[in-house]
């Protein structure tokens, strides 16, 4: 039996070289793998090899990473991705509006947080019953003395 020509697109990358190449940790790619972000096939010694292909995926995973895109979330937006396959501009595209929404829902958060916090700078106790942070419009005050549990939002 003729063995198949393998080309240097076709050839597969060690772990190593993954981390090189992305600039990501070994261990943060074994990770990933755990997370079941990328998938690797295994040599006959046991050695991860990885399609070419996983580094752009790494790329994707590394630019919603620092965005602040959970992994959860990640894991769920490259389900609908081919594995074997480099992920497209268009790809990227689709991705990165999906994710648009819950940014602009965040920024607009921070920035109202933000803005919430100058007006806490002086007291610096955050336990007034008036402190638009912990306790806006003294909402807490209603459910009776003691610690409670306050929305983050």
């Amino acid at each position: 039996m003729a063995k198949k020509f393998q080309g240097p697109a076709d050839r597969q990358l060690t772990v190593g070289e993954v981390a090189a190449r992305s600039g990501v940790a070994v261990s943060a790619l074994h990770f990933y793998e755990t997370k079941g972000l990328i998938r690797s096939q295994r040599t006959a010694g046991n050695q991860r090899r990885y399609p070419r292909a996983v580094l752009r995926r790494v790329a994707v995973i590394k630019t919603a990473q620092r965005v602040g895109i959970p992994l959860a979330e990640i894991r769920e937006a490259l389900s609908g991705l081919p594995e074997d396959a480099t992920p497209t501009t268009e790809d990227w595209r689709r991705l990165s509006t999906h994710w648009r929404g819950d940014l602009d829902d965040r920024i607009r958060r921070l920035t109202r947080l933000r803005d919430l916090l100058d007006l806490c700078i002086g007291c610096g106790c955050l336990s007034v019953g008036a402190c638009p942070l912990c306790n806006p419009d003294d909402v807490l005050a209603g459910q009776g003395a003691g610690a409670r549990l306050l929305d983050p939002d």
